[in-house]
């Protein structure tokens, strides 16, 4: 009992994801702090949920076979998350039961599946900063990010992508399953010039993610190899953040700044992971990029996967928060923040 003490896991306790009903119903709980701005959003945002089902109905009053499409709008929302115990160290084999989860600060209306879903399809973005800034480290970065695809891709599963980019982006390989293409691609990468970082986060998730289309669940992340720094963008850092959360993408960031104490640049990548569920790896020489890659690969066979329905969703475009839990207080839950609702359509 001592995991209930605690007022906010008391009260997520009775809106626990029960099986039957979703969450119990004893008392309400109180909706968390929002960890995101509330501002509209720079460009419509796509979907969090799947399309609305079209059924059709004779057209009343007449005879002809003419029909009137009725749009039915049965929002969903998927959600993949991490847990880690007191050592960061992944937690398995939890139930459904043993988390509490509100969106926008009210209860689901109901919980549609949860699972273990080590074996989801990935779509994954590799983004390897080519600024002059990493010029002495770019060939570790390379061989990294070369060997992380060769342990994680699966055959006619999974797809990678490889953008380079340093005041530019450089996609030097689009969705493919090929280990070989997408070795080949980073190999041609070459560092020089500015860094329009921001630039680069928005645009990947924008023209790469966002366009992402599947009729089953599956895992988008990027991982970005960068030390953070950005002098040439137009976008700005929350932009980057939000475009992010509309493509329901998860944001891994591996810093290349090897240097004793942390600065700004490293302080962005820490945000930009949090708020997208993803993580933030500081090596502590540049040789243990390696190693961050590694952590993102263990972590990508050791997730969740939850989808719900969430209570009173209006389709105005508007920004929702996340709030899950576990209920046992020795497990931290990492998942994204939130996600923009889906506007009507057209």
């Amino acid at each position: 009992m001592a995991a209930l003490r605690n007022p906010v896991v008391r009260a997520l306790a009775t809106c626990s994801l029960a099986a039957s009903l979703g969450f119990a119903q004893q008392a309400a709980a109180p909706a968390p702090p929002a960890s995101t701005p509330q501002q509209n959003p720079p460009a419509a945002p796509a979907p969090a949920v799947p399309p609305p089902a079209e059924a059709n109905a004779p057209q009343a009053g007449g005879s002809d076979a003419s029909t009137l499409t009725i749009r039915a709008f049965v929002p969903e929302v998927p959600l993949v998350f991490t847990v880690t115990d007191g050592k960061g160290r992944f937690v398995t084999g939890l139930k459904q039961s043993d988390f509490g989860l509100l969106d926008d600060g009210r209860k689901p209306d109901r919980i549609i599946s949860f699972t273990q879903q080590a074996n989801l399809p990935l779509r994954i973005g590799i983004l390897l900063d080519t600024s002059n800034s990493i010029r002495s480290r770019f060939q570790f970065e390379q061989q990294a990010a070369t060997e992380f695809l060769l342990q994680v891709l699966r055959p006619k599963q999974d797809a990678a992508f490889v953008l380079g980019f340093d005041v530019r982006q450089d996609l030097a390989q689009d969705y493919t399953n090929s280990v070989d293409k997408l070795s080949s691609a980073i190999e041609k990468l070459r560092p020089g010039g500015g860094t329009a970082f921001f630039d680069a986060v928005y645009t990947t998730c924008r023209d790469q993610m966002l366009t992402v289309r599947s009729t089953e669940t599956i895992r988008k992340a990027i991982i970005i190899v960068s030390d953070g720094e950005d002098n040439y963008s137009r976008v700005y850092e929350q932009d980057a953040i939000k475009e992010c959360q509309r493509a329901e993408t998860i944001v891994y960031t591996i810093s290349t700044n090897v240097s004793p104490s942390k600065d700004k640049g490293d302080e962005v990548l820490t945000r930009l992971s949090e708020a997208t569920g993803g993580r933030a790896f500081f090596p502590t020489k540049i040789e243990d990029v390696a190693r961050g890659f590694q952590a993102i690969e263990e972590e990508l066979r050791s997730q969740y996967s939850l989808r719900y329905r969430p209570a009173d969703l209006k389709q105005d475009g508007s920004f929702r928060t996340i709030y899950l839990t576990a209920l046992d207080q020795r497990f931290h839950v990492r998942a994204r923040k939130g996600y923009f609702s889906p506007r009507p359509p057209q």
